[in-house]
């Protein structure tokens, strides 16, 4: 974590944190998130998926895919740098709404890019199996969608 400035903490599930960080390699211009891991609380078969969940962000490589930049291991810790969404998630964006609706154009825009990031996995024998609002991530003043957090993702094998 020494090449990374911790921001601010931005999420947090039941094995670890997501922190929003400054990338100090890249001039500390590049905003990040890091998803901490905690690897010491984990069975064998929770560290097997987490490692596997690096392995398959690492093939994802889609504009509305939530970008994987590199992964380190330290303290106990599985680290995982990604790209930073800068408009939050989509239940977070639901629920600014205070129950105004989205325009339909602005629905079916999210829908089809939500679509491509879910063919584009599909096309590579890989189950999503978490998708939700909170695993939808927008960048572009909330204009564009990405799939996020494979954390639970399955590899077919057929």
């Amino acid at each position: 974590m020494n090449n990374y400035e911790v921001i601010r903490q931005i999420g947090e599930g039941a094995f670890g944190k997501a922190f929003l960080v400054r990338d100090k390699d890249g001039g500390g211009e590049r905003q990040c998130v890091v998803k901490q891991i905690n690897l010491r609380k984990m069975s064998a078969r929770e560290k097997e998926a987490s490692k596997k969940e690096v392995t398959l962000l690492s093939k994802m490589k889609h504009p509305n895919i939530v970008s994987f930049i590199s992964s380190f291991q330290e303290r106990g810790g599985l680290y995982i740098v990604m790209e930073y969404c800068d408009g939050g998630d989509l239940m977070k964006k639901i629920n600014m709404q205070r129950g105004v609706f989205f325009r339909e154009e602005q629905v079916v825009a999210w829908f089809v890019q939500i679509c491509l990031g879910l063919k584009h996995i599909h096309d590579r024998k890989i189950l999503h199996r978490d998708i939700k609002a909170q695993n939808i991530f927008l960048t572009n003043g909330g204009m564009k969608a990405k799939l996020g957090d494979f954390g639970i993702a399955r590899m077919l094998n057929k």
